[in-house]
């Protein structure tokens, strides 16, 4: 004969809840779990295609242009609707159309060509524009710091005169204009 086992009162729902409970954990999770690489490799494959497209085109991608396959890229996953995609998409393409001719039109305009000659006299230029930038000291020569009102070594003021009067001023560590009195350092 068969024995009959008694049985907690409350077990037989609380069995029925968990099995239920992870049934349901189950279905809700199998999605992300099974197709969250076929998703991914989809992506990747996509994005993949869009660089070596630009590279073969040598299309440097830039503002309208990024922004058209940004919004297409949300609308395939789902992140915007029809209806805005559209009116996205007619926004950037003429934006992205001029961006792409200008850097076409850029690439096929001819460099301007600079002799040996040429490009000495504008390194020379920029060397002359640097050294007439820098400030000298009237004792200790030019100074090393572009921004300095004083010399590092000796203090004096580096402008070489008062910007009210105008007067020399030749104290080493002078504050104010010997002449009028007005501060040296003030910008």
């Amino acid at each position: 004969m068969m024995a009959l086992v008694a049985v907690p009162d409350g077990t037989l729902p609380l069995a029925v809840g968990t099995v239920l409970a992870l049934g349901a954990l189950s279905l809700v999770l199998s999605p992300l779990l099974s197709d969250a690489s076929k998703i991914d490799d989809g992506v990747e494959a996509k994005t993949r295609e869009r660089r070596a497209a630009d590279s073969a085109a040598n299309v440097t991608v830039n503002g309208a242009v990024a922004a058209l396959r940004e919004i297409e890229f949300d609308r395939e996953t789902g992140k915007l609707s029809d209806r805005d995609y559209a009116d996205l998409k007619r926004r950037y393409t003429q934006a992205a159309i001029d961006e792409l001719r200008a850097a076409k039109t850029a690439k096929e305009s001819p460099k301007p060509s600079v002799t040996p000659a040429e490009s000495s006299d504008l390194v020379e230029a920029a060397i002359a524009r640097a050294r007439a930038q820098q400030k000298s000291c009237a004792e200790c020569g030019p100074r090393p710091e572009p921004d300095a009102t004083y010399c590092s070594d000796c203090g004096g003021y580096l402008a070489g005169h008062c910007r009210e009067c105008g007067a020399a001023v030749e104290m080493a560590s002078s504050r104010f204009c010997s002449n009028c009195g007005e501060h040296l350092a003030a910008v």
